[in-house]
């Protein structure tokens, strides 16, 4: 089996997408995260939900969790505010490289491989379209990809 036989369509955006819309897509489709394309319309980063999550903390809160505590619901209840105005590129780490991608023709352990060495939650599994360009073809999650491993071994 390869990389292209567990590749699925997945949700993606955009650096310029609106980030409010991104969060509402992640927890619309309970997604761990989600793919952010380049203006080609290749894969550019990975936005983890739990990086969409750190833009909404307030950063006196992530200093001090204890604080959290002291927060009153009607506060916390507005904390997707802090997403109004921004954009996904706003919310992704400065250091945020390249997603890790997969060629269609990879293997199974090659993408497994791939996954743990970076520790994504999803590889964006790729193949070189006519005219040279990249085409995603979709991304294999880790939690379907341990499914076809745990499958294949009975």
């Amino acid at each position: 089996m390869r990389a292209c036989d567990l590749a699925v369509p997945y949700e993606s955006v955009t650096v310029g997408s609106d980030a409010l819309e991104a969060a509402r897509l992640m927890a619309g489709h309970r997604l761990p995260a989600l793919i952010v394309l380049g203006e080609g319309g290749e894969p550019r980063a990975i936005l983890p939900a739990s990086q969409m999550l750190k833009t909404l903390v307030p950063p006196y809160v992530l200093e001090d969790p204890a604080l959290a505590a002291v927060v009153d619901e009607e506060h916390a209840d507005r904390l997707a505010e802090a997403l109004e105005g921004h954009r996904v590129g706003d919310c992704l780490p400065p250091d945020a490289g390249p997603p890790p991608v997969a060629d269609a023709d990879d293997t199974l352990l090659e993408v497994a491989a791939l996954m743990a060495r970076v520790h994504s939650p999803l590889v964006a599994v790729t193949a070189t379209g006519g005219g040279g360009g990249t085409e995603l073809l979709g991304v294999v999650t880790a939690s379907h990809l341990l499914g076809a491993l745990l499958l294949s071994g009975d």
